[in-house]
């Protein structure tokens, strides 16, 4: 019952965010514009519920082709190929802030594991049984893996913490990951790639 509820919620929710925030998404994306050649969301592929691929919406944060240099699609302190506008939105996370459109779409849902690529840390045929558990749910814009050490928590342990909120999903867990994630964004906490985690985004 909580999950028809909490779907309802989400898209409630995305809408009124979406309207209210439609001027300074055409602000963000004019600037983005400006700034640098080429489209202004980025799509890429992820793993969503049952394992089955979609594209995520983002404001696009880097120069166009930057994921043929370098460490490909993943970033770096000090990454030169982000652009100055795409240092604002990702300190802020505001890059983010389209995937309510995969949320109005179905594809996401606002709290929930965040969607891995189709291709790291594996393929989805080479998750075990148990870690499978992940993709239970919808994937969201955020989760208790990133309100946990977001980019700083191996792999093994955010998939281990994604399996851990599939299985205890509630409101009280969302509503407590929700207020986590405010803190989170308001503190820029865990939001720079680092070792072996930051190798792959």
């Amino acid at each position: 019952m909580y999950i028809l509820f909490k779907r309802f919620a989400d898209f409630c929710i995305s809408l009124i965010a979406l309207a209210i925030l439609f001027v300074p998404l055409l602000l963000v994306a004019l600037l983005i514009k400006l700034e640098s050649k080429g489209s202004i969301i980025f799509k890429q592929e992820r793993l969503g519920k049952d394992g089955i691929p979609f594209k995520i919406w983002k404001f696009r944060s880097m120069c166009v082709g930057a994921e043929k240099q370098g460490t490909g699609v993943y970033s770096y302190k000090g990454d030169s190929r982000i652009t100055k506008v795409g240092k604002i939105i990702r300190a802020t996370s505001i890059d983010e802030l389209p995937q309510l459109v995969n949320i109005l779409k179905g594809d996401m849902a606002l709290i929930g594991p965040r969607p891995a690529l189709t291709y790291h840390p594996w393929p989805y045929e080479q998750y075990n049984e148990h870690q499978k558990h992940m993709f239970d749910v919808l994937p969201g814009v955020t989760g208790w893996a990133q309100v946990n050490g977001r980019k700083e928590v191996p792999w093994p342990e955010r998939i281990e913490l994604n399996v851990y909120y599939a299985k205890n999903i509630s409101l009280a867990f969302d509503m407590r990951i929700f207020f986590m994630t405010i803190f989170k964004v308001a503190t820029n906490a865990n939001n720079k790639n680092t070792g072996e985690t930051g190798i792959k985004k």
